[in-house]
């Protein structure tokens, strides 16, 4: 693997088992991502690509091989170091929205640094990304008052507001139209460039992948292809 990487995975491997049956997720996988790079990863459905994310945000444990994040061997992190570092380094968009629909924009945000035992304001950095992201006028709305590009947005300010290091984004444009996939397409560019943030996309869409600055082909487990 190379060096520098923010992320680095070697020989990785998931099995599930129903009953007495095994299910290989992952066979072997092998990936470096640098710091500041925009990664989409693609593939069939089954192919691995959501277990692949999972573990790489701590929300599994592998059944073996080595993951390496921001230079901390997940393996060697007690459950409660693993939390910490998801919390911090990490911040997750999937494509459902997954706010909470009895609390404000403002509130679904604050519940992302409440967990992360961040206290006081915001610092002034965020403001910047608010604005970045259309939504500053919209934090007092419940999700039920917002389309649906607004409420991936704060979803997307609460991904980030805890500056992490990493931005995992699970098919984020799924439940999105045409203009609003491609409006949160570009704000994920401009959080890579801008801020520097590491961004690693799992999508179906050819075009979408294209907003990447390399694109990883997984099959069966396994990754194909990097272009």
């Amino acid at each position: 693997m190379s060096e520098g990487g923010i992320i680095e995975i070697s020989d990785l491997h998931k099995t599930y088992r129903v009953g007495e049956v095994a299910i290989p997720a992952l066979r072997g996988v092998d990936l470096t991502v640098q710091k500041g790079e925009f990664l989409s990863i693609v593939g069939p459905s089954g192919s691995g690509k959501s277990t692949l994310f999972h573990i790489i945000g701590g929300l599994a444990p592998p059944t073996s091989g080595k993951v390496v994040v921001g230079g901390q061997s997940l393996s060697a992190l007690s459950d409660a170091d693993r939390t910490r570092l998801r919390r911090t380094m990490v911040g997750f968009v999937f494509q459902k929205f997954n706010l909470l629909p009895n609390l404000t924009a403002r509130d679904n945000i604050a519940v992302a640094r409440f967990i992360a035992g961040q206290k006081g304001p915001v610092d002034s950095g965020f403001e910047e990304i608010l604005r970045m992201l259309g939504i500053a006028g919209r934090l007092d709305h419940k999700p039920s008052e917002l389309s649906g590009g607004e409420q991936q947005r704060i979803a997307i300010a609460r991904a980030v507001v805890n500056r992490p290091a990493i931005l995992l984004a699970d098919e984020p444009t799924g439940n999105l139209d045409t203009e609003n996939s491609q409006a949160v397409l570009e704000l994920l560019r401009d959080l890579n460039r801008r801020l520097g943030q590491t961004v690693l996309m799992i999508t179906h869409n050819p075009e979408a992948a294209a907003y990447g600055h390399h694109i990883v082909h997984m099959r069966d487990g396994r990754i194909i292809e990097r272009s």
